[in-house]
């Protein structure tokens, strides 16, 4: 894509919530001191934990919070809202990350540093460098054996695509025809990787930090799970994936 080398300009950082009081304040407030610059916009899928009004709190005292409130829970389908949202804005940059501390905002300027050189940044847990904190031995092998199966079946490269700490320029997120996703989950963040790909866009990797969450559960789910298996084997069955080609 044109103009790589430029300056990353408006960042917007976007954060799903659902049932996260414990954890949206500390995470934003992480955010705002690691990359001071950056607006942060809060989807919040009408917890019933309140966490929504937390948001509303602080977006009030601080013009660089942003919330949007959706009527009810539906997974990773709040990015793509947050993501028209920050499009329709005019954000250069748009970052997606967790709300529940296991993505370190002290990482966010590796991210964005990096785009100087792509379209589309993952930090990454698999490649040199990158570390998981507090996951049962059983977690990682299903992580990694996620990614392997989604490199063989679909020909990509990336050591983690189904990793949700990334950078995208706005441009990346234009071409990719977001309207057409319907995955979710860990399949979600495949899809997106490999349509970036299929664009004939550059996509790098950066080693970070995942730590598991110490408040709240995990969103993960044995339907996650299947979903990304059974997409990613028809993809890869029907040939989508020959398209994913890293350049």
């Amino acid at each position: 894509m044109d103009g790589r080398e430029q300056p990353n300009g408006r960042v917007a950082v976007i954060i799903p919530t659902y049932n996260e009081r414990a954890n949206v304040e500390a995470t934003v407030g992480r955010i705002r001191r690691a990359v001071p610059d950056a607006d942060l916009l809060v989807v919040d899928d009408n917890s019933p934990d309140g966490t929504g009004e937390i948001a509303d709190k602080l977006a009030a005292e601080d013009g660089h919070i942003h919330v949007l409130h959706r009527p009810g829970k539906a997974g990773l389908a709040a990015y793509i809202a947050g993501f028209r949202w920050a499009l329709a804005e005019g954000y250069d940059v748009l970052v997606e990350m967790d709300a529940d501390g296991s993505h370190q905002p002290e990482e966010l300027p590796v991210l964005l540093g990096a785009l100087a050189g792509a379209d589309l940044v993952l930090g990454s847990r698999w490649v040199p460098g990158g570390t998981v904190r507090n996951w049962p031995k059983s977690r990682e092998l299903l992580s990694r054996g996620g990614n392997t199966y989604a490199r063989v079946m679909l020909g990509i490269r990336l050591k983690d695509a189904t990793g949700g700490y990334r950078a995208y320029r706005a441009g990346t997120l234009r071409a990719i025809a977001l309207d057409e996703v319907e995955s979710q989950g860990y399949c979600f963040q495949i899809d997106l990787a490999m349509r970036t790909i299929r664009a004939g866009l550059r996509v790098v990797e950066v080693p970070i930090t995942f730590v598991e969450r110490v408040h709240g559960n995990s969103k993960m789910s044995r339907a996650i799970v299947l979903e990304a298996l059974w997409r990613v084997t028809v993809w890869g069955i029907t040939g989508r994936g020959r398209w994913a080609r890293r350049p």
